[in-house]
């Protein structure tokens, strides 16, 4: 392949991973990019698939290929029929696309099945060095390895079933440096909430982010799995963590990671991955971690947030009028107030769960705060673990007695409330606090409204019935 020789010029983790990915690359063209892993699920695949049959085509690599199904699933008793009939019309195909195909599919029946961004990483799919793709926007996850992952279109997908490779341009690299020690109650959600709140959800545009400063190095992979998820909400291409002791201590022994003597060679070459000293990126933004508080957002995009105890900011505040006519249209669909805390706000629903916060951390995190409380009679709460392996282990410790003694649901695995799917959504009018990625105007359900959040800050708000900040309850 490609770019394999070491540039004597030192390069940021992004550019290594790039040169050794290119298969060809002329000037002001795309280059042509392998691909080292493609994940599918049964919402952005079954056009793809097609393609491939009407074309005659096979998947060039199915070894590189994993399927799950995750997005169209029901989270209740899954002896029970479906409520959308499309969703298990999308999951019996791509059921019947992967037997055609001769692709791995970890669907309702697997003990593996599960969120894809959450499933890739525990089974060791996901290892340093890689590029990934996936038809999901949130594929940036898997970039808290030191990979470069990112999502595609339904034709990009089909591109990369038939030759294991994809047309991109080069992003520019911007460091996102994290310094300091998080207090009590902030976590790592409140740090990528934070950057976006900074950045905005246009700052990252045509860049891919790389996380670095101490903050960082002392998150746990699930931790940076969250930060790397959301990535894309500050219109990134990409985020990226590169490996460390905590990364290959993590990777240690899971089904898809090289062993023995190969895992001796992979864990040389992922080594040599962090960004060399002297390496200059196009952009540099840096975050003082001790300074952060509990964040929430206000508004209908993840750049609409805030510290939990300020107050929502007005319109007239803002010098550009497109973002005032921006933030006065969110506030309105909000049913908000400028000038006003959103302490104390009621809710109608708490979601735990989603690719950016449904790892087993997340789930002991809201159960410490919900252990021998009560969730309010006011307030539906959900719990969806991101998998059956996460799911069998939060049982395993008993997480789930401590949810259900609270009052809560808790649900079989999959996207869930996250993009309102098998009813698992909101009614019109009704307002969540939710651990997910996005809160557009009916992201969780026609009409909803949604408020993104910790786990922690979920946790709290679902024993009130109420926006609570949870140091109140620490």
């Amino acid at each position: 392949m490609a770019g394999t020789m070491a540039s004597q010029k030192p390069q940021t983790l992004i550019e290594k991973i790039w040169d050794r990915h290119v298969v060809v690359e002329e000037p002001d063209c795309p280059a042509v990019l392998y691909i080292d892993l493609h994940l599918v699920h049964e919402v952005t695949s079954p056009q793809a698939f097609q393609a491939l049959r009407e074309k005659k085509l096979g998947v060039r690599q199915p070894s590189r290929t994993l399927a799950t199904t995750d997005h169209s699933v029901p989270t209740h008793d899954r002896s029970l029929p479906f409520a959308d009939p499309l969703a298990a019309k999308q999951v019996a195909q791509l059921g019947i696309n992967c037997r055609e195909f001769g692709l791995p599919l970890f669907g309702l029946d697997s003990p593996y099945q599960g969120i894809v961004h959450v499933i890739g990483p525990e089974l060791g799919a996901t290892q340093p060095g890689m590029t990934i793709v996936c038809g999901d926007s949130h594929t940036a996850t898997h970039g808290a390895f030191g990979a470069l992952a990112f999502g595609i279109g339904t034709t990009e997908v089909e591109h990369v079933l038939a030759t294991q490779c994809l047309l991109q341009r080069k992003p520019q690299t911007f460091e996102v440096r994290v310094e300091g020690q998080l207090r009590t109650g902030v976590t790592a959600k409140d740090i990528i909430l934070a950057l976006i709140a900074q950045i905005g959800v246009g700052g990252g545009v045509g860049c891919v982010l790389e996380y670095t400063g101490s903050a960082i190095r002392s998150l746990s992979m699930d931790e940076r799995m969250t930060v790397c998820n959301m990535s894309i909400e500050g219109g990134a291409k990409a985020g990226l963590i590169a490996p460390d002791d905590t990364t290959f201590q993590y990777m240690a022994g899971r089904p898809f990671v090289p062993k023995g003597a190969a895992w001796d060679a992979a864990l040389q070459e992922w080594k040599s991955l962090p960004t060399d000293n002297g390496a200059r990126y196009d952009k540099t933004v840096t975050l003082d971690a001790s300074r952060l508080e509990p964040m929430i957002t206000y508004g209908t995009n993840p750049g609409m947030g805030m510290a939990i105890t300020a107050t929502i900011p007005r319109p007239d505040s803002l010098t550009d009028e497109t973002s005032r006519k921006t933030l006065a249209h969110a506030l309105e669909y909000m049913a908000l107030e400028p000038g006003k805390p959103l302490l104390g706000h009621p809710v109608d629903v708490v979601f735990i769960g989603s690719c950016t916060n449904s790892r087993l951390s997340d789930l002991r995190a809201a159960a410490g705060i919900l252990k021998g409380r009560k969730v309010s009679p006011k307030a539906r709460v959900l719990v969806v673990a991101g998998s059956q392996q996460v799911k069998r282990q939060a049982e395993q410790e008993g997480l789930h007695e401590i949810f259900r003694a609270a009052g809560c649901e808790w649900r079989e695995p999959g996207c869930s409330m996250c993009i309102a799917m098998n009813g698992d959504e909101l009614k019109p009018g009704q307002y969540s606090v939710s651990t997910s990625n996005r809160n557009f105007e009916g992201r969780q359900g026609k009409g909803g409204r949604t408020f993104l959040a910790s786990p922690l800050t979920a946790a709290a708000t679902a024993i009130h019935g109420c926006i609570t900040d949870v140091r109140t309850l620490l």
